[in-house]
């Protein structure tokens, strides 16, 4: 009776929001299914490297289905990624040195930012904020790239991202991929006009896990650091627009719902920049309807996802841009 206590105590701390973050909410936001997490549904991205044969077919009898195949036109056939409609997560595979993993589980909208930047064989491409490395991974589920830069600037998150590689990676293909512990603020400048893609998953206020906040002093700090980070923001996709090619393309990518985060940053960008223009990404919302819901951003280069029952993936803004040939 006392542990049933408390671990509903707990329940109740963990669950508790902030009043002082109420302004984060999304007017389309759901924020039942946002706040709870026995309500969050994770995805199965099998690994092409170490194929399962046994566990798609085990999904596939448990009600799993793929997502993305068919719906998106440059969505390749070595992406297989299966999802369910109801809550719950299989277990995570633990690492082994020499042994590489067979799937990563994640939240299914964080593969959009992937397919939205149409990664091809041979083409040069940097990961600007890689770490933990599952958009790596996914990176190199769908091409083979003739050079992958992976680069993360805090030093504990960088060992993951190397673990998280190691893990799923052939080594000899890792042995090929530049990581990197650099300031990305500055990457554009040390690499110039260098890559065909640049993916900017940039550092966010992460509206799944800032939202919970055991005290106020936690939830004054998280508001201070969240005022901040569109200046960091702005920074990085400077710094990206500087090591892309002209006509290379560029997808900027966040985990929040922050207007300030996503819309903002993108329109100072256009507004700043002569030799960026959108690229309109509706149809990809359009024709992923099916398993995601969308909330309107007023943007034609920019989505958003959000969190909605029975397809609670997200939150997830995805915003595409190409680098012209003229200043």
């Amino acid at each position: 009776m006392h542990h049933h206590r408390r671990r509903k105590r707990q329940e109740k701390a963990m669950l508790h929001v902030s009043p002082q973050l109420e302004f984060t909410w999304h007017p389309w936001a759901r924020r039942d299914i946002l706040t709870s997490p026995c309500c969050w549904q994770y995805a199965v991205l099998l690994n092409r490297f170490n194929y399962p044969f046994n566990l798609e077919e085990a999904l596939r009898l448990r009600g799993y289905r793929t997502v993305f195949q068919g719906s998106l036109p440059h969505c390749p056939k070595s992406m297989k990624c299966y999802l369910s409609t109801t809550a719950g997560r299989m277990p995570s595979e633990r690492h082994q040195v020499g042994n590489l993993k067979k799937y990563y589980l994640l939240n299914a909208a964080s593969l959009l930012p992937v397919l939205a930047l149409e990664l091809r064989d041979g083409e040069k491409v940097l990961d600007l904020c890689a770490a933990p490395g599952g958009k790596s991974i996914a990176l190199l589920q769908c091409a083979d790239p003739g050079y992958l830069h992976c680069n993360e600037y805090d030093h504990l998150r960088l060992k993951w991202l190397m673990q998280t590689l190691e893990s799923f990676i052939p080594q000899p293909l890792v042995n090929g991929i530049k990581v990197s512990q650099s300031d990305g603020r500055d990457v554009g400048d040390a690499q110039p006009e260098t890559f065909d893609k640049v993916l900017v998953d940039a550092p966010c206020s992460n509206d799944r896990s800032w939202l919970f906040s055991p005290d106020a002093q936690k939830a004054a700090c998280r508001i201070s650091q969240r005022r901040s980070l569109p200046l960091l923001q702005r920074g990085l996709l400077r710094s990206a627009i500087k090591a892309l090619r002209p006509g290379g393309l560029l997808v900027y990518s966040t985990c929040t719902l922050s207007r300030a985060e996503n819309q903002d940053v993108i329109n100072d960008v256009l507004n700043t920049h002569s030799n960026v223009i959108p690229v309109d990404i509706t149809e990809m919302a359009r024709t992923c309807s099916q398993d995601f819901s969308f909330a309107p951003t007023g943007q034609e280069c920019g989505l958003l996802v959000i969190p909605d029952k029975g397809r609670a993936w997200g939150p997830m803004y995805v915003a595409k841009l190409k680098k012209s040939w003229t200043v």
